[in-house]
C-alpha cells in the first residue's frame, strides 16, 4: 500500500487535484475535509453556530459518519444520509473549521481515516494528514496558493453550481479560516516534516495536475 498526504489551506485545489490524481494512478481518493463538513452539518442542523457552546462529546455519541465509494466517487454519509450535495456551502465551511479545532471531533474521525489508509492505496487530503493522521505517509505534499487566488477559484466554482455568492465574502471567509486553521491549539495547519511545498498560484488545472503527478511519481520511486 502507498499513501499520499495532501495538506494545505482552503481552496488551494487539493480536492480537485487529488480526485484527478486518483483516477490517473489508480488510487482511492479520501476527502477528509468532507468528514469534518459532515460533522459541521450535524451541529448546524442542531442550531449551533461556530461557537459550539454544547456538549460535543455527547452529541458525537449519537453521530455516525461514514465514507462509501460508489464507483470511484467518494460519498459521505451522516447518520445514514448521503450529504455530499449539502456540505459545500460557505456556512458549512466555517462550521467545518470550527469543529475541526475540537479534540473530541478529531479523535472521533481519526481512526476512520487511518483505517482507509491501512486497507487501500490512497491519496488523502485535509489539513493535518501528513502531520497527524498519516505521519508515515509514503509522500507528503503541501498544496498552497494566495488567498485571492483561492477565493477566485471558490467563487467561480460556487457560481457555476448556481449559487448566489459574493467574492469579498468568500475572500474574508478564506482569510478567517486560514487564521483559524493555522492558530488552533490542536493539529494546526502547517507543512509536514519532510513535506514538499507545491504552489498552484500561477498554474491552471492541467498544468498543476501534470506537475503534481510528476512530483508523486518521483517521490514514490525514491
Amino acid at each position: 500500500m502507498i499513501s499520499i498526504a495532501l495538506d494545505g489551506p482552503a481552496g488551494a485545489g487539493k480536492s480537485t487535484l487529488a480526485k484527478a490524481v486518483a483516477k490517473k494512478l489508480g488510487l482511492i481518493y479520501v476527502d477528509t475535509g468532507a468528514l469534518y463538513r459532515a460533522v459541521g452539518l450535524k451541529f448546524s442542523r442542531m442550531g449551533y453556530n461556530t461557537e459550539l457552546n454544547c456538549d460535543i462529546e455527547n452529541i458525537l455519541k449519537s453521530t455516525a459518519v461514514d465514507i462509501r465509494f460508489i464507483g470511484q466517487e467518494q460519498h459521505v454519509f451522516l447518520d445514514g444520509e448521503d450529504v455530499n450535495s449539502l456540505i459545500r456551502t460557505p456556512e458549512i465551511s466555517m462550521m467545518a473549521s470550527a469543529v475541526s479545532a475540537k479534540p473530541p471531533v478529531r479523535a472521533f474521525l481519526l481512526e476512520l481515516q487511518r483505517k482507509l489508509a491501512r486497507e487501500n492505496s490512497v491519496i488523502m487530503d485535509g489539513r493535518d494528514i501528513g502531520t497527524v493522521v498519516l505521519p508515515d505517509a509514503t509522500l507528503k505534499i503541501y498544496v498552497t496558493a494566495t488567498p485571492e487566488t483561492r477565493a477566485d477559484r471558490r467563487y467561480k466554482e460556487l457560481k457555476d453550481n448556481g449559487m448566489d455568492v459574493n467574492y469579498d465574502d468568500i475572500l474574508n471567509d478564506i482569510k478567517k479560516r486560514d487564521y483559524n486553521d493555522t492558530h488552533r491549539a490542536v493539529a494546526p495547519l502547517k507543512v509536514a516534516e519532510g513535506g514538499i511545498v507545491f504552489d498552484t498560484d500561477n498554474l491552471d488545472f492541467e498544468a498543476a495536475l501534470c506537475s503534481l503527478i510528476e512530483i508523486i511519481n518521483k517521490g514514490v520511486k525514491n
